[in-house]
């Protein structure tokens, strides 16, 4: 059965279909217990128990956990003994525990895509490819650990008894928190990441999806990582507050710019700064030239702007339009938000699913009523099925420069068209917001193109892409490095440069006697 399926390429099967919609019945059918915390290699039932609604099915239980806030202490204190041992392996052998895991995500995807599924409500083709993009992590973290012999590097010598090596060393115990919209994949690719550089990991994954986010520590822990190397603590804010504060010698998190910012001013305090690395989110915009394909730039931003209802944080949210081709873009994409089927992942047919909560559906509805105020909705704008939290894609235009639905992230399916007079307008507008993260350019212009590569405040960048116009990148095929307001860093996840991060640098000279 084929089942590779990435975000913008590849094709399902009847069979696969048939098979994903048993997995997520059956997954669905299950009464959840609370899910453990994993502590020093024990399963610990302690803590208050939360739940997770099915967003396609608000009245069903997706999953149950307990809040661990109290076993933080006793989760880093293992990992710190743990890692000690861990990092003195050779990296052969590291490498060797992640790609156990990989085989057996490969073998239990539909299974791990059905739980995506229920409780991020992302429909199968998302899920199934984010498992594959936690498989395509690992190895493309594995490849780069194996690439550079373990991030271990000669260097010259001025006295012919003398070796001198450049290293990377662990910082020790990382603090990973995943978000809720990719739990599975974007845990895994923390995850991986700080082991293979031999730190010790706690993972908190999202409360909203805390048995796919949780099923990256299980799945390590039967690979056979070590006790206390990898540790699963449950639970919401409060819980990772007090990981964030537990003393960890870095924080890896995917989320809000305000949190990740935050992370990093309290793990800049103390005797000296620890590592946060942090990728948050993004405005992210397409620009549309006059010589642009239309057809194909609105089916770009479409794909990008409505795919899982807007909760990427590569989502297009904004296109920018120079004011010759505004009114045909405007049209094309207004059509095909009213054409994008919403609706179950238990569906084949439907092409996104719900927004992840109720808050979600209150922030929509305020930024609907916003366009209507103060622009023109040119679609959608009203919410779905109650029987879910769903609501329709919408298209807005018309706005006043500078208004706040063109500058705030909002994290669902609504993408406003801003009116320019050229496509230098459209570069600045584009760049007027404080994040970086990802943009598109569509235009058969080489000095337009030229001038968006060179000019755009952006780390992920896409020309003339109809498969999505901002979103889609994968492992080992793009960097995923947010600029600005979008990355604690520079350099992101996916790429080269990842791994390198979760580690510090060493000169070595050695003497010989």
């Amino acid at each position: 059965m084929a089942t590779r399926l990435t975000y913008t390429t590849g094709a399902r099967s009847p069979e696969l279909d048939r098979a994903f919609e048993t997995a997520l019945s059956e997954a669905r059918e299950r009464e959840p217990e609370p899910l453990a915390h994993l502590v020093a290699g024990r399963d610990v039932g302690t803590g208050d128990p939360f739940e997770r609604e099915d967003p396609s099915r608000r009245e069903h239980v997706a999953s149950r956990a307990h809040e661990g806030t109290e076993l933080v202490a006793d989760a880093v204190a293992a990992a710190r003994a743990a890692q000690r041992e861990w990092r003195r392996l050779p990296h052969a052998e590291r490498v060797a525990f992640l790609r156990a895991t990989e085989r057996l995500i490969d073998g239990r995807k539909l299974e791990l895509a059905a739980a995506v599924s229920m409780e991020a409500g992302k429909v199968r083709t998302e899920s199934i490819a984010e498992v594959e993009e936690a498989i395509d992590l690992i190895e493309t973290y594995c490849g780069q650990v194996e690439s550079t012999d373990g991030f271990e590097t000669p260097l010259g010598q001025l006295s012919p008894d003398e070796r001198n090596t450049d290293v990377l060393r662990p910082y020790g115990t990382f603090a990973v928190v995943a978000p809720f919209n990719f739990p599975f994949a974007l845990g895994f690719g923390m995850t991986a990441a700080a082991l293979l550089a031999g730190n010790a990991v706690v993972l908190k994954p999202p409360e909203d999806a805390p048995r796919s986010g949780g099923a990256v520590a299980r799945l390590l822990a039967e690979a056979g990582v070590p006790d206390g190397v990898i540790s699963l603590v449950h639970g919401g804010p409060e819980t990772g507050r007090a990981l964030v504060g537990s003393g960890v010698d870095g924080v890896a998190f995917t989320g809000s710019a305000a949190v990740g910012r935050e992370i990093g001013r309290r793990l800049s305090e103390g005797p000296f700064p620890r590592p946060v690395l942090a990728e948050m989110g993004g405005k992210n915009a397409a620009l549309v030239g006059a010589s642009a394909d239309l057809d194909a730039a609105a089916e770009g931003i479409a794909k990008a702007a409505f795919g899982f209802s807007g909760q990427k944080c590569s989502a297009c949210s904004r296109a920018i339009v120079v004011d010759e081709v505004h009114d045909g873009l405007v049209e094309r994409l207004a059509e095909l938000a009213r054409t994008t089927s919403v609706g179950d992942p238990a569906d084949p047919d439907v092409a996104t699913g719900p927004v992840v909560n109720a808050g979600a559906v209150e922030r929509f509805e305020r930024s609907a009523e916003a366009a209507r105020r103060d622009g023109v909705v040119a679609a959608g704008g009203c919410r779905g099925d109650e029987t879910g939290w769903f609501v329709e894609p919408t298209v807005v235009s018309g706005l006043p420069s500078g208004h706040p639905l063109t500058r705030d992230e909002l994290f669902l399916p609504f993408v406003t068209v801003v009116r320019v007079s050229d496509f230098d307008a459209a570069l600045a507008e584009a760049n007027a917001v404080p994040y970086g993260l990802t943009a598109g350019v569509f235009s058969r212009d080489d000095d337009e193109l030229d001038r968006f590569l060179d000019e755009i405040e952006a780390g992920v960048v896409y020309v003339n892409r109809r498969a999505g116009a901002t979103t889609g990148a994968w492992p080992g095929i793009q960097s995923f490095c947010g600029w600005k307001s979008s990355g604690l860093t520079g350099k992101g996840g996916l790429g080269p440069y990842y791994v390198q991060q979760f580690a510090r640098e060493q000169s070595r000279t050695i003497v010989e006697q």
